[in-house]
Parts: structure tokens; C-alpha cells; sequence
């Protein structure tokens, strides 16, 4: 059955509305850590608060088989709507250092019903093909998390509450417009009991344990190449003389993201997931390692690495998905995506908190060496023969 022209269209708008939540604190830190009092170690705090967030949302969420239990498009409206009220909260007149954190955190935890049941949305829909359908909805998570900072970059981003209203806006209005126009798929199938241990048993299943380990070690190195980018770039402009401007600088290396994202679910047509995966981790594996390189080279240089890298690092990403949708039972799915994405964003908070101590305490132009860890575990478990995607039940 094929779907109707307009499903993957507001798939792709309402998942990039509602992530462009996810970075909001980030692209205004500067602000917050003003209006906190906190040092520079904000960065990481605020990042790393959304990130636990989304672990305790989406640990509770696979627990409670939230995604497979009730319909999709109701969670993602009813988290929509929550996640935009979180951030709202950020516009509080005395914003103390502990409501900021809650405020991501709460933001993080509604992340939880909206980016992985935006997939499991997909995966209801879209049997053949998933993978070009995952490319272009992680290609908007990537445009929506990029959004934030070409807000703060603009004239318009000169007032930071401009940041937070906007997304918060955008966060409702995709959540409604999924709910409207996105009825659940044909090839939704319900869970029809609570099973607590359906999860963990997946884990039994290699092909899962496979793709899900390749998944883990790409978040080691994303979402802390993401979070330490404005870093990088002030440190080049410090080193350099060089004048860039940084948010939008940022928001142009993560945007490039979503392009790769969408590039690679087309070419995964042709040379399968697996094989998009292990190039993505390759070449940005290489470009953790070469990274100090990058910080001696003239501006065009380094720019083009850095651009490079943006979209190396989110490419294996939607293929990573895809392959974790087909190694499950169907009535899994849900279940399946929002475990990896627990597990996968506990692993975030380690790296980005590894990297926050290595930028405080030794030269920065180094501190992104040690990512190449994620990219080489990821190798080393998706890199080996392929076990078969076709679904299967765990013991």
C-alpha cells in the first residue's frame, strides 16, 4: 500500500519543528550563563541535562512500550506540547541555575516521545524504502537542531528570547499538524500486552546487537562534535585572527548534516545501510584523528574539513536506524528505535562530559582526538559480515 503524497512531508516538517528544541539552550548559552551566573562549564551542563533527559524519557518510554502501546501520533502530539512548555520556562524573569537545568531536562525527556516515535511513525508507513524515508527525517532532526543557531545568528537572534519563543511555536504548531494529517500506518501493528523484558531480550537477537553497537559508538563522537563546534570555531578565529562568525558557522556545519542524512538514504537504495554506515564512520573517524591538523591550516581548509566532518558524522545515522527497524519483529519497532536511542544518549553524556574537561584543562584544537573512539567500536562491530535484517523473535 502506498502511502498518500503528503505523510512523509509532514513527517519530515513536524520532526524538524519539534527538535529544534533540542539545541535552543545551547545556541544562547552565552545569555543563560549570564543570567545563571554560571562559568563556562554551561556548556556541557546544558547539553548534557537535555541528553539525560531524553535517557529517563525514552528508558521509561521502551520500559512502558509507550510507542508500540498507543498511537504514535498521540505521543508525539502530547510530547510536542509538553516539550514546547519546558522550554518556555527558560524565559523566567529569575532563571536560576537549577530551573535552567530542569527546563532542559524536561525538554529532553518529551524529545523521548517525539524524535523516536517520529521514526516509528516512518516505519509504520514505509516498508520498502525505509531507509531513504529515515534520511529524510533525521535530515530534518539535523535541520531542526541546527535551526537554533541560524536564529541566534541573525538580526532577529540579537534579543535571545527570540530563540525560545520560536521554537517553542514551531514545536506546537508540528505537533498538531502530525496529529491532524498522520493517522497511524498500515503496517502498524500494536503491542497488545505490556511486556517489561521485551527490550533487554533484543539484545539476543545479533543482527539488533550489531546495528545497535554500530549506533553506539557513532554517538559517541555526534553529539559532542555538535556540542564543542562553537568551541572549535572560536578557538580558530582566537588562533587565527580570522573573524567567523560563530552561530551561524554552527548551524551551517550542522545543517550540512542533514543534507548527508538525506544523500545517504538515497544511495543506501543502491549500496544497502550497512555499507553508508561504515563509510560515515570511516571518514569521520579519520577526521577525529586529523582534527589538530585542522586548526593550523588556512581558514578555506579548515572550514571545508570541519564541513566535511559535519556531514560525515550524521550520514550512517537514518542507516543506522533502518537496520535496527528490520532486525526486529513488527511489533517491536517502537520498542527497539527507543532503546538504542536511551542507551545510544547516555553514551552522548560521557563523551560531551569527557570533552568539557579536556577543553578546560588542555589546548582545544586536541580535545576532539579522543571521539575517533566512537567511530572505531562502531567499526569494529557493523564493519564484520552482515547478519540478515529480515525480522526475527527473541527468545
Amino acid at each position: 500500500m502506498k502511502p498518500k503524497p503528503h505523510i512523509l512531508p509532514v513527517i519530515i516538517a513536524s520532526q524538524f519543528a519539534c527538535t529544534s528544541l533540542w539545541f535552543a539552550g545551547n545556541a544562547i548559552v552565552g545569555e543563560l550563563a549570564t543570567k545563571t551566573g554560571l562559568g563556562p562549564e554551561i556548556i556541557g551542563y546544558v547539553l548534557s541535562s537535555v541528553q539525560f533527559g531524553f535517557i529517563i524519557g525514552t528508558l521509561a518510554f521502551g520500559l512502558f512500550m509507550v510507542a508500540d502501546r498507543f498511537s504514535p501520533s498521540r505521543v508525539f502530539l502530547v510530547c510536542s506540547v509538553l516539550a514546547a512548555l519546558c522550554n518556555f520556562c527558560l524565559l523566567a524573569e529569575n532563571l536560576s541555575k537549577w530551573t535552567l537545568l530542569l527546563a532542559r531536562f524536561g525538554t529532553g525527556f518529551f524529545l523521548a516521545g517525539i524524535y523516536p516515535v517520529g521514526m516509528k511513525i516512518a516505519a509504520d508507513y514505509y516498508r520498502e524504502g525505509l531507509g531513504r524515508a529515515l534520511g529524510y527525517l533525521v535530515g530534518a532532526l539535523v535541520l531542526g537542531t541546527a535551526f537554533p543557531y541560524f536564529v541566534g545568528g541573525t538580526s532577529t537572534g540579537g534579543d535571545f528570547t527570540r530563540v525560545i519563543q520560536t521554537t517553542s511555536v514551531l514545536s506546537l504548531t508540528g505537533g498538531f499538524a502530525l496529529w491532524a494529517l498522520v493517522p497511524n500506518g498500515p503496517y502498524r501493528k500494536p503491542s497488545a500486552r505490556l511486556n517489561l523484558g521485551a527490550g533487554p531480550l533484543l539484545f539476543k537477537l545479533p543482527a539488533y546487537r550489531q546495528a545497535a553497537f554500530g549506533y553506539f559508538g557513532h554517538m559517541w563522537e555526534l553529539y559532542a562534535f555538535w556540542a564543542f563546534t562553537p568551541l572549535a570555531v572560536t578557538t580558530y578565529n582566537n588562533l587565527s585572527g580570522s573573524g567567523m562568525p560563530v552561530s551561524l558557522v554552527t548551524g551551517t556545519v550542522i545543517a550540512l548534516g542533514g543534507l548527508s542524512c538525506v544523500l545517504g538514504g538515497w544511495v543506501s537504495l543502491r549500496a544497502g545501510s550497512r555499507n553508508v554506515a561504515v563509510v560515515s564512520l570511516a571518514v569521520s573517524g579519520l577526521l577525529c584523528i586529523l582534527s589538530p591538523l585542522l586548526f593550523a591550516f588556512p581558514l578555506p581548509l579548515f572550514l571545508m574539513g570541519w564541513l566535511l566532518w559535519g556531514m560525515a558524522v550524521t550520514a550512517d545515522s537514518p542507516q543506522f536506524s533502518n537496520l535496527i527497524a528490520a532486525s526486529v519483529p513488527p511489533e517491536l519497532k517502537g520498542t527497539a528505535l527507543t532503546l538504542v536511542n536511551c542507551i545510544g544518549f547516555a553514551i552522548s553524556i560521557l563523551s560531551i562530559e569527557t570533552v568539557s574537561v579536556l577543553v578546560q584543562n588542555y589546548n582545544p584544537s586536541y580535545a576532539f582526538i579522543i571521539l575517533a573512539l566512537g567511530p572505531l567500536f562502531g567499526l569494529l562491530h557493523i564493519g564484520r559480515k552482515h547478519v540478515s535484517d529480515k525480522p526475527s523473535k527473541p527468545d
